[in-house]
């Protein structure tokens, strides 16, 4: 049995832990910890844990926590889990941060795009990046995890098979990005009212979203070197979804075989990375509700480049799932267990 802690328990992505966790026999939630709801009952926030949970919201007490539970989910806005992590509750128990305190290994990049001071710098080479199909060995001994961010998951899943074997040029990367509004968290914002979103689509953090160093990193630490990228995300009316398309220049002529033969490589035995049939587009509504990653591509010769696309749920593998899949890692357990989730349709 697996004791488990979330702290940031009534934001959507806490809200996916506590579903996804409840359905395990082997887990049990002994802290639902939320800083806006202490003293409420858990079930008055979420009225479907009506008669599921009867647990009251706890505080934020990291250090508390630790000394009753196995494993500490943070989801919690940035700069939290670094303000309170310290060896003491290391030395008690795992981490899985959902945050994106820990996933850019260069404390000043950190600083400079999230513009506050990182308060344990300490940890950050400590910490194990979670994209479980590329660091699932990292993961097994890990104390901490820096569970990554919604976007760079689709992203470099979609694109790092092309990088790692050389048939895209590095530098020529572009990626269009498109989510849905449960990925700007539960926090009450007027640019997600209903009226501000509904019938309209944006853009937003143009050249500047924060996402952008850590996809820089991820595809920097496969190519050996230096990458920069353009990375524009959009903001679309629906509740759940990523959906990426990136373009990048093809260093020689290859064929669709050639391509699809790669992907094989690297995803056939993933279970939660589909590599599409061919002529076949990822679509955010096949994979609703799910762990999984739908990845496709199709090469442009006449313009030399080759376009990679993604889709999955921001909530379950873009937060949650992933989370839920890096802590089966790290306790040695089926990677899939409590996520073989089927799609949700319509």
């Amino acid at each position: 049995m697996i004791n488990v802690g979330i702290i940031g328990s009534t934001g959507y992505a806490g809200g996916e832990l506590v579903r996804l966790l409840l359905q395990r026999e082997d887990i049990v939630i002994k802290w639902f910890g939320s800083k806006s709801y202490i003293d409420k009952r858990y079930s008055d926030i979420f009225q479907n844990m009506f008669q599921l949970v009867d647990n009251i919201c706890m505080d934020d007490n990291m250090g508390e926590l630790a000394n009753q539970v196995d494993v500490i989910f943070t989801a919690t806005p940035q700069g939290f889990c670094a303000s309170l992590l310290n060896e003491d509750i290391l030395g008690k128990t795992k981490i899985i941060d959902l945050s994106a305190d820990y996933r850019i290994k260069d404390v000043n990049i950190y600083e400079e795009w999230y513009g506050i001071k990182h308060e344990s710098p300490q940890f950050i080479q400590e910490a194990v990046y979670g994209l479980c199909e590329i660091n699932r060995d990292q993961i097994k001994s890990a104390r901490i995890i820096a569970n990554p961010g919604c976007y760079p998951t689709c992203s470099t899943l979609a694109i790092y098979p092309l990088i790692k074997e050389g048939i895209i040029d590095a530098g020529s990367i572009i990626i269009d990005a498109k989510s849905g509004t449960s990925g700007a968290g539960r926090g009450a914002k007027v640019g997600n009212l209903y009226c501000e979103v509904n019938e309209s689509i944006k853009a937003y953090g143009v050249s500047n979203h924060r996402h952008t160093p850590e996809i820089e990193e991820q595809l920097s630490l496969v190519s050996g070197g230096e990458i920069k990228i353009n990375f524009t995300p959009h903001l679309v009316p629906m509740n759940r979804g990523i959906l990426i398309t990136a373009y990048g220049n093809l260093q020689r002529v290859v064929s669709y075989e050639e391509i699809k033969g790669i992907y094989d490589k690297y995803y056939k035995n993933e279970y939660f990375v589909r590599v599409l049939e061919k002529g076949v587009c990822p679509e955010t509504k096949w994979v609703e509700g799910s762990n999984y990653v739908d990845v496709n591509f199709q090469i442009d010769p006449r313009t030399n480049r080759i376009i990679m696309m993604g889709a999955m749920d921001n909530l379950v593998k873009g937060a949650a799932g992933q989370a839920i899949q890096n802590m089966n890692i790290m306790f040695g357990l089926e990677e899939n267990k409590g996520l073989k989730l089927v799609p949700m349709f319509p």
